[in-house]
């Protein structure tokens, strides 16, 4: 399986591609063009957003003799080897494709986007990701959203934090620094929707204990569920993107 012509230009076309090299190697044919992998894999690694959501074979496997070994440990038919194959690159090819999203999810991306484009806005396109396929996950990374996002506000006030520090302590110093605290207020429609923003936050902290660590009848534990999952990630992304945009408000223009 050898590509002759120029690499496509389209992203969507560009990951199938990658994927078709991936499944024609892992299905015995040693003709696959390794090199166009490795210029499709460069490329996908270089952009931060598009790295977290491809397969983690391709980011350790630099060419397609070293995916070899690792795809025949993994599955021992053909037929194992692409569904295996398939379901790593769904995260990647259903975000080009644009699936899985509200209408707030490019609001969102938007402003996070603007404001930190490696670091905080690639955990929002993760939490996005893993809202259907993996809830535990998604809860995980909204929870990491926000944190990083108070981290980086704090760290913008020059406002100590300590590494152990938990969600709500960290959502409770930034929202302090941004003057979004509700004690900070003294009229009580603000003071309710602030003092609601604090109560969700402190629920995306423990949400994914309190279900994970939860049992129904019969002992089995409680998994989130791809709605707990959309719950979590929507709260996050709407929570984040009110600290960001307070934040760059009132941050001076330089």
């Amino acid at each position: 399986m050898s590509f002759d012509f120029e690499l496509p230009t389209d992203p969507l076309e560009r990951a199938t591609m990658l994927e078709n090299l991936l499944v024609a190697r892992a299905t015995g044919d040693m003709t696959a063009s390794t090199q166009d992998y490795e210029q499709l894999r460069r490329d996908f690694v270089s952009d931060p957003v598009l790295k977290a959501l491809l397969p983690s074979f391709v980011r350790t496997c630099r060419t397609l003799d070293v995916f070899w070994p690792f795809i025949k440990e993994q599955a021992a038919t053909y037929a194992d080897r692409r569904r295996f194959i398939g379901e790593a690159f769904t995260p990647l090819v259903e975000h080009l494709e644009g699936r899985n999203r509200a209408p707030a999810d490019h609001v969102v991306s938007d402003v996070l986007q603007t404001f930190d484009a490696d670091g905080v806005h690639a955990v929002w396109i993760k939490a996005l990701n893993r809202r259907t396929h993996d809830p535990e996950g998604a809860i995980t990374v909204a929870r990491t959203l926000l944190e990083t996002v108070c981290k980086r506000i704090l760290d913008d006030l020059g406002i100590a934090y300590s590494d152990k520090d938990d969600l709500p302590k960290l959502y409770g110093l930034a929202a302090k620094g941004l003057n979004l605290a509700p004690d900070q207020h003294t009229l009580e429609p603000i003071k309710a929707i602030l003092g609601g923003a604090m109560n969700l936050v402190n629920g995306i902290g423990t949400l994914r204990n309190r279900l994970s660590d939860s049992h129904g009848r019969g002992g089995k534990p409680v998994r989130p569920s791809p709605r707990h999952a959309s719950l979590a990630v929507n709260t996050a992304g709407a929570i984040a993107t009110f600290l960001v945009e307070t934040h760059l408000e009132h941050k001076p223009a330089l």
